[in-house]
């Protein structure tokens, strides 16, 4: 989608000459948000009302339309905030576009490497214009895993940690990147074999699950239901997902 170059293109541009001064907070410790998050955001709802008139949007920064065709795109202008405020090269801008109640579009693209990672209803999913497909890894210890940590609900930490070790006990290890949306786009091309994570929102997950489900993966929440895009938690793999969520359930639900 060419609006995602063009978001794309400003969001680098401004990373390179970004000032932390302009970091702002939103609600919740740790919670950042700048002026480029708001101009994304606002770049990709003018366009995407061009493309898709009266549809309704769910955006990170505050944009909330109500649909008026049953289409809603739940957009992340800036997936990686903190990664983009500290230049550490990894962020991507993640669109979803859903009819009533079920995705019918995923898009994905990380800005530094400018990787587009795409897949609309009916179709495998494409890493720039090529078919991709999940990892053909059948078991957890021969699996890379990715996960990412929360920024202010801390609650369930102790619980978090212990899946974590246990993960790093019996795969060939984790990795955190600081942006959900690259870790399931990653997991959809089969860089890692899953991702796990609590703690999120709609507009971090909706495209990259879409990915992964194109691509012949597996996402759940942590219970192995299909609560992941308003339940604030997903499990998304390969054909090891079912054992991801054994082991996680294991400790999540004394939570």
């Amino acid at each position: 989608m060419s609006i995602c170059h063009e978001v794309g293109e400003f969001i680098a541009i401004e990373s390179a000459r970004f000032d932390r001064a302009n970091i702002e907070k939103k609600m919740g410790f740790n919670n950042l948000v700048s002026y480029v998050d708001k101009q994304s955001e606002k770049m990709l709802v003018t366009e995407l009302s061009r493309i898709l008139p009266g549809s309704g949007f769910i955006g990170e920064e505050g944009t909330d339309i109500v649909s008026g065709n049953g289409y809603r795109w739940i957009i992340d202008p800036l997936d990686g905030t903190t990664n983009f405020t500290h230049q550490f090269p990894l962020f991507a801008i993640s669109i979803g576009l859903a009819k009533e109640d079920r995705m019918v579009l995923g898009v994905v693209f990380e800005v530094n490497k400018k990787e587009m990672f795409h897949a609309y209803e009916g179709s495998p999913a494409h890493l720039n214009n090529q078919e991709i497909r999940v990892s053909g890894v059948a078991s957890l210890q021969d699996s890379l895993l990715a996960t990412g940590f929360p920024y202010y609900q801390f609650d369930k930490m102790d619980a978090y940690l212990r899946i974590i070790q246990n993960f790093l006990r019996t795969s060939h290890g984790l990795r955190r990147m600081g942006s959900a949306a690259t870790d399931l786009a990653y997991v959809a091309c089969g860089r890692f074999e899953g991702f796990f994570e609590y703690d999120l929102n709609p507009w971090d997950v909706a495209a990259g699950t879409f990915l992964v489900q194109q691509a012949g993966g597996i996402v759940t929440d942590f219970k192995g239901q299909n609560n992941f895009l308003f339940g604030r938690e997903v499990c998304a793999a390969c054909a090891i997902q079912p054992e991801m969520v054994e082991m996680i359930q294991k400790e999540w639900e004394a939570v």
